[in-house]
Formats: structure tokens, C-alpha cells, sequence
């Protein structure tokens, strides 16, 4: 059932594949579904529009040209999915230009799981009310 607070579409951009495999098993223990994994700001871009995902785990830094916050505005053009930031350093340049994007969370790595579960209750908790 896809619309319980359970059981979310994730789609998980990260560069580093041993953060990228920790975070898919974070997301499995709580009960959500990862669509795909992906390391660079285009392809978050097509495969959001292609899976339409209900959130996205958004590193900033990333392997192409296209950053994370970046991807989002691109994203923020045909898209309200959730995002959640997830970051190796939290400068305030960058938390500056990701709140045009209308994030749910700002994580730090490394991430912790219980505040991973916190920002995805957070990010679905209006449509629960």
C-alpha cells in the first residue's frame, strides 16, 4: 500500500558507493523501497521524471557538472517530490541555495539512522493529517 507512511518510492543520489549502499539498507529497514541509485545530477533529473519517486536522497556533491541542489531546481520545474539533503559538509553557502529548492531536511554525514527515519516521517507527515 503506497500511500501509508511505509512503503515510499526513494530514489537515493549519492557519488559514493559505500554511503550509497548504507543508505539502501537504512531505507530497506524502514520500510521503504528504493527505486534506483544513481552518482550524478542529470541522471537524478531523468530518473525522477522517469520513476517519479516519492522522495529523493540528495547528496550536493556529485560526479558530474550538475550538483544536487542544482538536479532539485531542474526537478523543482515539473516536480513537488521531497527532497532530502545529505551533505559531507554543512557550509552555509550550500544550505543557502538549497533552501530555494523546498527541502525537507539538511543531513550531515554521516547520517545516522535515527535521524534518517525523523526526516522521513517529517517529509510524509502532512499527508498522514
Amino acid at each position: 500500500m503506497a500511500n501509508s507512511v511505509t512503503d515510499k518510492k526513494v530514489l537515493i543520489v549519492e557519488d559514493d558507493m559505500i554511503i550509497s549502499m548504507v543508505l539502501e539498507r537504512m531505507i530497506k529497514k524502514l520500510g521503504h523501497q528504493v527505486v534506483k541509485k544513481v552518482i550524478a545530477g542529470q541522471d537524478a533529473i531523468d530518473s525522477t521524471f522517469e520513476l517519479e519517486p516519492d522522495l529523493i536522497l540528495m547528496d550536493i556533491q556529485l560526479k558530474d557538472d550538475i550538483d544536487g541542489i542544482m538536479a532539485m531546481q531542474k526537478i523543482r520545474e515539473k516536480s513537488d517530490v521531497h527532497v532530502i539533503y545529505i551533505t559531507g559538509n554543512s557550509d552555509q553557502y550550500n544550505l543557502e541555495r538549497a533552501k530555494k529548492t523546498d527541502f525537507v531536511d539538511y543531513l550531515v554525514k554521516p547520517i545516522q539512522m535515527s535521524h534518517l527515519k525523523k526526516s522521513i516521517s517529517k517529509a510524509f507527515a502532512e499527508q498522514m493529517s
